[in-house]
């Protein structure tokens, strides 16, 4: 049976608003319970079939899978409203056995007394912690096709970046073993889709080596930004097409001759506010806004950068996130004149970006102190390139008040306004006086922030930046 359904519509109709709990998690069991039974009838079928023992059934799609209708289980909602069919549960169990039920495939570990070797066929590694059988693509197609070429092809389609699996980000294909075949990749269920399919419970992807992302999440709002009225405009329009790119795309037709997606290039200062609207951005639109970690992101290794981008993208492209690249300029740089292979190979690494940047259906933001180190090749494309500057007397004047509205106690003896006219600060600046000047109130054994205090945290700030009051 084939894939029916867009992912978008799969997303849809799954409610990420179920409360897990033990009801949840005993109906993921029973259904996992039958649906395992299910997968491994299905392999004693093919394994009959292709050493040609007894069988009673001539095609392993005899085996028809458990019916879901009526059942509430994750996994059930997951198949059943994407339009999974024979094949698409076939290669989610097979992700999600190793975790569940790892020696329901113990049988593919048996040897090929001609060779003394594993059977070629089966595909599979051996798993470095537990020693057991960790399925690759060339498993599941075996399982699906025994070994028939037209089968076989027919599988690739499972593995393409419009499949349900990459677009949703379900099934991940690793070839960091250094395979070096297409169905040599191993098969492994996202974090996110490994918890939602036994627990329940619905998790945001998280920071690590293998997805250099952090989402990013402010307790402001907009009224704690303070920024120019031309930089204002240029957000707003971002909101706009935050809120009506479909109508602008779609209903006004404008995919044919426009590229899809929004890129913007955030610049100026350091803490002049490009984080900050980046998440409230996010925040307005219902987005989950995610930094990347460039440190992660690049390697020396030839390759690696492409494919640390590729697994962010391809997440970020179907769950609509935002995706905010801080000190841009690392990673999205001018190129070079080719003399030497680094050079090729960072120019390779640009130009990939580029494409990926260009292709991306979401907004994309990248942030940098120095335009002028950003590739013409990208500022080119923005649809917006905003100058932050540095807050005038007024702006420095808002940001002190802002950080004083709360239960945040200042001395009678502070005047604001003449700090906001004497010192040339940034928000971000502003903020790291207003704690330096707290903790060493407290200190002291003060209730109430001095002058003195502020103006010893402004001291500490301008030696950060190389200037003297």
């Amino acid at each position: 049976m084939p894939f029916t359904s867009s992912g978008g519509d799969c997303m849809a109709m799954i409610s990420p608003f179920k409360e897990p709990g033990p009801s949840m998690e005993k109906a993921n069991a029973a259904t996992l319970e039958k649906e395992v039974a299910w997968f491994s009838r299905v392999v004693e079928a093919r394994f009959s079939l292709y050493f040609g023992q007894e069988s009673a059934h001539a095609d392993i799609r005899e085996h028809q899978p458990p019916a879901l209708d009526g059942d509430d289980s994750e996994y059930a909602c997951l198949v059943r409203d994407s339009g999974m069919g024979f094949d698409e549960r076939i290669v989610l169990m097979l992700a999600l056995i190793p975790h569940i039920r790892p020696h329901a495939l113990d049988v593919f570990l048996v040897h090929n007394k001609n060779f003394e070797r594993e059977f070629t066929e089966f595909g599979g590694v051996r798993g470095r912690a537990q020693g057991g059988f960790w399925p690759t693509c060339e498993t599941a197609a075996f399982i699906l096709h025994g070994t028939g070429l037209e089968g076989r092809f027919e599988f690739i389609r499972l593995l393409e970046d419009d499949h349900l699996f990459s677009e949703q980000g379900i099934i991940l294909i690793d070839h960091r073993g250094g395979s070096e075949s297409l169905f040599g990749g191993t098969i492994r269920l996202s974090d996110e889709y490994f918890r939602r399919l036994t627990t329940g419970k619905h998790l945001k992807p998280d920071y690590s080596t293998n997805f250099p992302a952090k989402r990013i999440t402010t307790r402001l709002d907009w009224d704690d930004l303070v920024l120019t009225d031309h930089v204002w405009e240029e957000v707003e329009n971002i909101n706009v097409w935050l809120e009506h790119s479909h109508t602008i795309m779609q209903d006004w037709g404008l995919e044919r001759t426009v590229a899809p997606g929004y890129r913007c290039l955030f610049y100026g200062p350091p803490g002049t506010g490009k984080t900050l609207t980046a998440t409230l951005l996010g925040a307005k639109a219902g987005l989950d806004v995610y930094r990347i970690d460039l440190s992660l992101v690049v390697s020396k290794y030839i390759g690696e950068t492409e494919k640390n981008l590729a697994g962010i993208f391809d997440q970020a492209k179907s769950r609509n996130w935002i995706l905010f690249f801080d000190e841009a300029d690392a990673l999205f740089g001018k190129r070079t004149q080719t003399s030497s292979s680094n050079d090729r190979y960072a120019n390779q690494e640009v130009s990939y970006l580029l494409q990926r940047v260009e292709a991306f259906p979401g907004v994309v933001i990248l942030a940098t102190n120095l335009k002028a180190n950003i590739d013409e090749a990208f500022a080119r494309r923005f649809q917006s390139s905003i100058y932050f500057p540095l807050p005038d007397v007024e702006q420095r004047l808002q940001l002190w008040q802002g950080h004083f509205k709360g239960k945040c106690r200042l001395d009678d003896h502070v005047d604001l306004a003449r700090l906001a006219e004497d010192y040339a600060i940034a928000g971000g600046a502003i903020a790291n006086v207003v704690r330096y000047g707290a903790i060493r109130a407290l200190r002291f054994g003060r209730e109430a922030i001095s002058h003195e205090d502020l103006r010893q945290g402004i001291i500490k700030e301008l030696t950060k930046e190389g200037k003297t009051i």
